[in-house]
Order: structure tokens, then C-alpha cells, then sequence
């Protein structure tokens, strides 16, 4: 077997430098033939290289690094007929997607030995226009925050520049006017901003949708109404508490396997946050691809209640009586 560790030396506090050897140990005794490549300054770095090695044959990519480095590792082998499976080594600053897969973030040491449990799971990633998502698409507001924190913030004080970069930007939401379709209808209307989620994961809080699985096919998508900064850190405090915000009046909560997102106002612009990272901007088209890509993660971890067909015969793909059920509560 052969793996390709793809590392981002900047992620985090660089702490991937320290740790190479030991991994490099740990994938040898589990039988891989490893080799390495460290990314660089060029755009698409991660990407290009993704795509290099799922065609010249590799069986295993491992993404170490933020999710950001994830994300364009995996638009480096998402549009490809044959897709390697994914490890992750969370080495960045919120990690979200190591959350939602149980992957030890204490040392990129422990979050490689998961692969001896020989757990995998087939996740579903997003499709927003050409780009391709893993976690999050998101827009308006304190979406853009990302944007604005520079990478050494993120390195030195990790998530709490983004809180001390969110407090700031809250008197500048502003409200913009869209149209969301989805696929029990359309949204028209002041939004202060939208997110379609494919984990439970979002900026380091695991209960954005509390009822969100990874490989059921559906988008989590929440568009919270034209807010005052009063509202928004209200609907913080839900959110916070189990998840509670879905069920706020300031809230549209659905599952959807399409959206649709266009500005109705003329001038405006809503820019894309895609894992973390600037994906474009409005208006765009979203669809989920199931069971796309496969992953190790730490299956005895994770939630029954967060993945399709788990039972005590074990994990098998039960995604027809799971939407048979749905369509049973709606109707």
C-alpha cells in the first residue's frame, strides 16, 4: 500500500515538523510505503498535488494541516473517477473536521495510530459551483471574518482571534437581501447570514446541527433573518446551549440535498466561506455528492445517531429507510 502525506509546514504552531518522523514510523509498521510532500507558497499547492497522486496510484492520502489544507486536498480528488481514501492529522487552528470524525487532536502521533482501528466512513462532500466543500458553505456577515484574520493571529492565538475578530465585526453586519431555494422551497427575504453544513462541526462548537449526519445525502441549512448585534449574540448563546438557536423564530432550519443562493439587491455582494477559505461569491448553486469520499475516523467515538445504517450488527447503508422514514414525519 501506498500513502502520500501532504503537509501543511505552517499549520497551527508548525507543529508537523516536530511529529514527521514519528508518523512516517507509525504508517511504515502499518504496512504503508510513505512519502512525503510539504506544501508551498504557490497557489493550489495541496491541490495539485492531491490530484498528482490519486492518479499516479497512491491508496492513501494523508491531510495534515488547518481545514483549509483539507479542503484543497480534497478539491484535488473530489472530480476524479478513482478517489484515494483520507487521513486526517488535525494540525491547524479550529480542526472542524477532525471534531466531527473523533480524530485525536493532541498529537499528529495519536491522530495517525486511529488508522490501526481500520474504521472508515464514506462522507458526503458539497459541490458549491466548481468548488468542492468538506464541512461548511457559508455567507454574509461574520462569515467573512476568516478573511480578515491574518494567518499569524490564527498561529500564535488560534481560535481566539476569531472570537476577538467576531466581537469586532459585529456592528458591521449588515443584512442582505437574497433568495435561498432549497428543497422544501424558497427563502426570499433579509438575511444576516446562511450556513449548509455537512458535519455538526462549525468554528469549534459541535452543536450547530445537532441532528446532522455525515453521510445521509442532506445539507443542515440554517439562514438566520435580518439581526441586530443584540439578536445574533442571543442566537449565539442558543447555539451554545445544545443547539437550541434551530428552534428559534430568527432561524430557518431545513435539510436539503440542493441550494440556490442569489442577491436580490443590485451592488450588493455576498462572498463564500467554503471550509474556512474565500469559495467565490453569490450567486451559486450547492449540491450534496453522498458517500463521496472515504475517510478512517474513530467510528467507536462518533454518535450512532450521526451516521446512516449504524446498528448493532454494525455500519451498513440504510440511506433508502432512513428517507422513507422522513418522508413517514412529514407526511
Amino acid at each position: 500500500m501506498r500513502a502520500r502525506l501532504i503537509y501543511n509546514p505552517k499549520s497551527g504552531k508548525e507543529i508537523m515538523r516536530k511529529y514527521l518522523p514519528d508518523v512516517l514510523f507509525e504508517l511504515e509498521i502499518m504496512g504503508y510505503e510513505t512519502s512525503t510532500f510539504q506544501t508551498t507558497s504557490e497557489p493550489h499547492s495541496a491541490k495539485n498535488e492531491a490530484k498528482r497522486a490519486a492518479l499516479a496510484g497512491f491508496n492513501l492520502i494523508v491531510a495534515a494541516g488547518g481545514d483549509g489544507t483539507i479542503n484543497e486536498i480534497i478539491n484535488g480528488i473530489a472530480p476524479l473517477a478513482n478517489r484515494p481514501m483520507v487521513a486526517i492529522i488535525p494540525a491547524g487552528t479550529t480542526n472542524d473536521y477532525a471534531r466531527a470524525l473523533k480524530i485525536p487532536r493532541t498529537t499528529p502521533v495519536e491522530a495517525i495510530r486511529v488508522l490501526k482501528k481500520n474504521q472508515t466512513i464514506e462522507m458526503d462532500v458539497g459541490l458549491a459551483g466548481e468548488k468542492y466543500f468538506i464541512n461548511i458553505a457559508a455567507g454574509g456577515g461574520l462569515t467573512e471574518l476568516t478573511f480578515e484574520v491574518p494567518s499569524e493571529l490564527k498561529t500564535m492565538f488560534g481560535y481566539l482571534a476569531y472570537l476577538a475578530k467576531g466581537a469586532e465585526m459585529l456592528p458591521r453586519v449588515k443584512p442582505l437581501n437574497v433568495r435561498i431555494t432549497h428543497d422544501e422551497g424558497v427563502y426570499e427575504g433579509n438575511t444576516s447570514m446562511f450556513f449548509a453544513g455537512l458535519t455538526n462541526s462549525v468554528g469549534g462548537f459541535e452543536s450547530y446541527a445537532p441532528d446532522a449526519k455525515l453521510d445521509d445525502g442532506f445539507f443542515s441549512l440554517i439562514i438566520i433573518k435580518s439581526s441586530n448585534v443584540i439578536e445574533l449574540m442571543r442566537l449565539v448563546a442558543l447555539l451554545l446551549n445544545n443547539g437550541e438557536h434551530i428552534k428559534d423564530s430568527k432561524v430557518v432550519y431545513v435539510k436539503t440535498k440542493t441550494i440556490k443562493v442569489e442577491i436580490l439587491d443590485r451592488g450588493e455582494r455576498m462572498m463564500l466561506n467554503l471550509d474556512g477559505e474565500y469559495g467565490g461569491d453569490a450567486p451559486v448553486e450547492m449540491v450534496n455528492l453522498q458517500k463521496h469520499i472515504k475517510f478512517f475516523a474513530n467510528l467507536d467515538e462518533i454518535s450512532s445517531e450521526a451516521m446512516l445504517g449504524y446498528d448493532e450488527e454494525g455500519f451498513v447503508n440504510t440511506a433508502e429507510k432512513y428517507v422513507n422514514g422522513m418522508d413517514e414525519i412529514k407526511g
